[in-house]
């Protein structure tokens, strides 16, 4: 958690993708714009611990006197639509 004294709040992009790990589901979280990386057994596990990484990130940049890179597009949103298909199409599962 940053302990410095807040004067912004900085918004960063996370994509979370589900991923097969032998029979086991999990969750990996990316923030483009660090390129930082974590996963969780959740997609809130996932998410707590990128968002922990992201604030460990910045506080040692400030620290070290680095640039903090910041997010210029706050206007991206990724989700998923349901397409009915007829049983007999051919598709491949992804």
């Amino acid at each position: 958690m940053i302990n410095m004294k807040t004067d912004k709040i900085l918004n960063y992009r996370v994509h979370i993708e589900a991923e097969i790990v032998g029979k086991k589901r999990v969750y990996n979280a990316h923030c483009p714009t660090l390129g930082l990386s974590d996963f969780g057994n959740t997609i809130d596990q996932a998410l707590k611990r990128v968002t922990e990484l992201i604030e460990f990130h910045i506080e040692s940049l400030v620290k070290l006197g680095k640039r903090v890179p910041v997010e210029t597009d706050n206007t991206t949103v990724i989700t998923s639509v349901a397409i009915p298909v007829s049983v007999a199409s051919h598709f491949s599962l992804a």
